[in-house]
């Protein structure tokens, strides 16, 4: 059994003219207080209705209820059990109402004697403001609506509810509260707002203490105020507090800008309950940036992907110059978004934004470090009016920023550190297949000349033929090392960029021909993989320097010769990538590539077998000097394998030579003397290519 509708609004039902008023729990304590002590220092027997919430709060006053009771045996106590409050008659009438009743949520006191009487009846305020919660949860700052007044009518009308609800859960009081109604309310219930019919406490005198009461409460409500607003201004810094220690915690956790990015504009969103809130981040230099993180609210429209324009953008201009924030009160009214934006040509795309995306102020933060400038934080509130930027708000706001903008310099640093331990460590290896190649590369053939020559010097009797075969085994290991040495200078001088670059139209069928030419003089009298060349003398004029081109179809080709078996198959063919590349491809039936290794095939040193355990010779530096040869030209190299035992196919691709049209279409070919006696001649000499270059030139 419970009674849902508060007494508040049933008394007020019946004096529609008064209007509640605020009070603390402070303020109610005092004047319970004050009401109950004039019930014990005066002589009188009145009638006392008091009703509390919860059977603590009764617990706390039982005493001096019990005191009361002395002086007169109408006192009722009403409240919410816990522990062991219960329906009882012993020193004085207790009620225990069901904690589903209003009663649970209000706080009341009636006094009704021959001499005076007073009514406190308020209801707790349920409905709080999000702002206040931290400081409201202290329990001096609860709040309660309701009536304290000495009015003879409303502390009546006050007493006869109440007894009403007593009646309710102690149906058995029905004798006693009748006589309380006879002695204190009259014979009849007050159902009426004149003092007509209560002729009897009409000409009661009433001692009303009004004055002094008032003056007591309306000083126990200033204090209060101050203290509510005090703590309010505490919880608002703690807040601030823990919302800047919460982002510097959370970005630096991770090393990952992006990561750090999305912590601070969510945590940040969240924290300041802002329409939306992007990070990005842009240097003073740059003309665009792309919205990659934000944090918007339900029903804002969202900005993330969209591009931003920071060229001629007075707000970004603005920030950049002064390096500090932006603050835009209202987009309607701020001249930087009217006039000197309309001035400036940028007027329509500002407006657009805000129209689009519904700001109604602005907030821009640098992410500044050393007065670098390494992104920015918007904060937009898209409500129908403006806000006033609170200046503590945006402290913390430029704070936050501080703590991203260090967090992004560690992130960076920690990223760049990762890089150089791994150009160190890849120097680390390219040192070690250095020292393995070259000491199994040069070992080798240096043992066999000075078998050799030993076996000349020390065996005279040797015959003419045996005497040729050693002479020849010789030579070919010294041309061995003469190869090694050569790669190793010309990596060294295309990777130093001193090679000065003779580009000319050229027919790209004559460069393959030649190539072909020295790679079979290189290998003469050994069997090779049958060669396909499709590549026919209508092919586009390309334009490059031709004794490189030379270098990379005679590398390509020989390093397909020399990872494909005799009964294999290698083809050369060329195809029209675009409008202005020729694509050249070399492909074999050989051994093929692991996909995983598609790209570390043209790193120096790198052999597939390992430095020590190789099937084939060679330094590994053939492919990487391909890559720097296409390069330099502005073309790019690329392999293609299905995988072990599957073939592989080497692509690069070269300029297309552009005939101007006052000059005929005539076919340039590459001088072929120069060819064979530069880089593609396998018994040149550095000495000579130099001579024939100057020639050249």
């Amino acid at each position: 059994m419970s009674v849902s509708q508060p007494l508040v609004c049933q008394l007020l039902e019946f004096f529609p003219h008064w209007r509640p008023q605020m009070y603390f729990k402070s303020s109610l304590t005092a004047l319970s207080h004050a009401m109950e002590d004039r019930v014990l220092a005066d002589s009188d027997a009145p009638l006392v209705i008091a009703s509390f919430q919860k059977e603590r709060f009764y617990r706390q006053e039982a005493h001096r209820y019990g005191r009361m009771a002395v002086k007169t045996d109408q006192v009722y106590v009403l409240a919410a059990p816990e522990a062991e409050f219960k329906n009882s008659s012993d020193i004085y009438e207790t009620i225990a109402f069901n904690s589903q009743d209003s009663l649970n949520h209000e706080w009341h006191l009636v006094v009704i004697s021959q001499q005076y009487c007073c009514c406190l009846v308020c209801g707790e305020k349920t409905t709080i403001d999000p702002d206040d919660r931290v400081s409201l949860a202290m329990d001096a700052s609860r709040r309660f609506e309701g009536i304290w007044t000495f009015e003879p009518q409303v502390s009546v009308k006050a007493a006869e509810l109440l007894l009403g609800r007593v009646l309710v859960y102690r149906p058995e009081l029905e004798q006693k509260i009748e006589k309380a109604r006879q002695k204190y309310l009259f014979s009849t219930v007050l159902n009426q707002k004149t003092v007509e019919e209560c002729p009897t406490l009409a000409n009661t005198a009433v001692d009303n203490p009004d004055p002094f009461v008032q003056r007591l409460v309306s000083y126990l409500q200033a204090g209060q105020y101050k203290l509510l607003k005090a703590n309010k201004s505490l919880a608002q810094k703690q807040q601030k507090e823990k919302l800047l220690n919460s982002v510097t915690d959370a970005i630096r956790r991770s090393l990952d800008t992006e990561e750090i990015l999305h912590v601070a504009v969510q945590k940040l969103g969240e924290g300041f309950g802002i329409s939306r809130c992007i990070v990005y981040r842009c240097r003073e230099e740059d003309t665009t940036a792309t919205i990659n993180h934000e944090f918007t609210r339900p029903g804002i429209p969202a900005v993330k992907g969209k591009t931003w324009h920071l060229q001629n953008n007075p707000l970004f201009a603005d920030v950049v110059e002064n390096h500090e924030t932006l603050i835009i009160e209202d987009t309607q009214e701020d001249v930087r978004l009217t006039k000197t934006a309309w001035e400036q040509g940028t007027g329509e795309y500002l407006q657009n934004l805000v129209q689009n995306f519904a700001i109604a102020s602005w907030l821009l933060v640098p992410v500044l470090y050393q007065d670098h400038l390494l992104g920015m934080i918007e904060l937009h509130h898209s409500d129908t009016t403006s806000i006033d930027w609170k200046a503590d708000d945006v402290a913390l706001v430029d704070a936050i920023a501080t703590q991203v903008g260090v967090a992004l310099i560690q992130a960076e640093a920690y990223a760049n550190l990762e890089d150089l331990n791994e150009q160190l460590e890849a120097l680390d290896r390219t040192r070690s297949n250095l020292v393995a190649i070259t000491g199994h590369e040069l070992r080798t053939p240096l043992s066999t000349i000075q078998i050799c020559l030993e076996s000349l010097a020390t065996e005279p009797d040797m015959s003419a033929e045996l005497r040729q075969v050693m002479l020849n085994t010789a030579l070919g290991d010294a041309e061995r090392m003469r190869n090694l040495v050569q790669d190793f200078l010309t990596l060294s001088r295309l990777e130093s960029g001193r090679v000065e670059w003779n580009l000319e139209p050229l027919s790209i069928a004559e460069c393959i021909d030649l190539a072909l030419s020295n790679v079979r003089a290189r290998i003469s009298g050994e069997k090779i993989p049958e060669i396909q060349n499709f590549v026919t003398p209508e092919s586009p004029l390309v334009r490059a320097d031709g004794e490189w081109l030379v270098e990379v179809l005679a590398k390509l080709l020989d390093n397909a010769c020399k990872f494909t078996g005799t009964e294999g198959q290698i083809t050369i063919i060329v195809k029209t990538n675009d409008s202005n590349n020729l694509e050249v491809t070399v492909a074999d039936t050989g051994k093929g590539i692991e996909p995983n290794r598609l790209e570390t095939v043209f790193d120096r040193f790198y052999q597939e077998e390992g430095a020590l355990r190789r099937s084939a010779g060679g330094t590994g530096l053939g492919l990487a000097i391909c890559r720097q040869i296409v390069t330099g030209w502005g073309g790019t190299i690329w392999a293609e394998s299905a995988g072990k035992d599957q073939g592989s196919e080497f692509h690069f691709t070269i300029p297309v030579f552009e005939v101007p049209p006052a000059i005929s279409k005539k076919s340039n070919s590459p001088n072929k003397s120069t060819s064979t006696n530069g880089r593609n001649s396998a018994t040149s000499k550095p000495t000579k290519r130099k001579t024939k270059r100057k020639k050249k030139s």
